[in-house]
């Protein structure tokens, strides 16, 4: 079964008992593993019993599909309903699990993490379509949910208008990694109970956030110079470069929002208006430049391009790194003129 979007808030907190099977995916994994650590505590008091909640990998189910079927039907040594978790699933493990769906045994909840998924996935497909599984998307928290997020960790706090519009501009992109620059923010207070523009640009300015913001806009302003020079810093704070990847996709996803909209006859001031999150108002001069100096066309075969590239830093075995390097490079050198 296909969760929608409006549903997942009420699923997570009761899980549909027809579901022994769980897929949560998308590009956003901060957001995957917090979900999946929801879904866990719906079945377990104790989310670390390690008689009760039971880790698998791909590799031993490759080697060895009947493992679903052993440790489902295993009872713990505690008493009590088990979980198993799988947090690296991807379509060389729909096989296995199709088998166990088509004949369950014992009541052991299975949850399998993902990064993106495409619609023709094989196991994307399994949980879709299976009436005793379920699929949750996972795609970056957009506006709504992100607010939500900003309320949760600075409950108590009074946040300037400007300074909510900041976190909303510049968050969002991963949930862990939201939460973690939300935690700084409150602890960079220090007792002060009013946030100010000020307090979160010193609070987070310097983070790897706002540092993948200056990667995706170099790229698509065709800034070699400015681009290396951000890769350099992103890397030192240790972020992966398919978060890099991912947050140049958001860019630019934007970027085909208000360019579709210019096209379909709207002016470029209605088109950014309809952003949500709204621009932070430091990033305008260079996206409204952008939008003018990319075509439609353009923008979609950098978002192809950017999707193809995510796919060779987890399975060609080249460093990621390199990877994600020429792509954001080949990115530079076609926003270096019109596109």
């Amino acid at each position: 079964m296909k969760i929608a979007p409006k549903r997942i808030d009420a699923f997570l907190k009761t899980p549909d008992p027809a579901a022994r099977a769980i897929l949560v995916y998308g590009r956003d994994a901060g957001e995957v593993q917090e979900r999946l650590a929801t879904l866990v505590a719906t079945v377990l008091d104790d989310p670390k019993d390690p008689f009760r909640l039971r880790e698998l990998t791909a590799n031993e189910i490759k080697k060895d599909a009947a493992i679903l079927r052993d440790e489902a039907a295993a009872q713990a040594l505690t008493g009590g309903r088990c979980v198993l978790r799988l947090r690296a699933a991807g379509d060389d493990v729909a096989g296995a699990l199709r088998d166990f769906l088509a004949d369950p045994v014992g009541d052991a909840l299975l949850l399998f993490g993902a990064g993106e998924l495409a619609p023709r996935s094989a196991l994307r497909k399994l949980f879709e379509q299976a009436d005793n599984a379920a699929a949750l998307p996972c795609y970056g928290d957009e506006a709504a949910a992100l607010g939500r997020v900003i309320a949760e960790e600075l409950a108590g706090f009074e946040l300037a208008a400007d300074a909510r519009a900041y976190l909303l501009a510049h968050l969002g992109g991963d949930r862990m990694v939201t939460r973690r620059e939300l935690e700084k923010l409150a602890l960079y207070m220090d007792g002060e109970k009013e946030i100010a523009l000020a307090d979160v640009v010193a609070a987070i300015g310097d983070s790897s956030v706002l540092t993948l913001d200056d990667i995706a806009y170099a790229a698509g302003q065709g800034a070699r110079k400015a681009l290396e020079e951000a890769l350099e810093r992103t890397y030192l704070e240790g972020v992966s470069p398919i978060a890099i990847l991912r947050a140049t996709s958001q860019h630019f996803l934007r970027l085909h929002l208000v360019r579709g909209r210019m096209e379909k006859g709207e002016d470029l001031q209605a088109a950014l208006q309809a952003l949500r999150p709204p621009l932070f108002f430091k990033r305008q001069p260079a996206f409204r430049e952008q939008a003018q100096r990319w075509s439609l066309a353009a923008i979609g075969r950098v978002l192809e391009l950017l999707a193809e590239r995510e796919v060779a830093c987890k399975s060609s075995g080249m460093p990621a790194a390199t990877i994600c390097d020429r792509t954001l490079l080949e990115i530079a050198v076609r926003g270096g003129g019109k596109s």
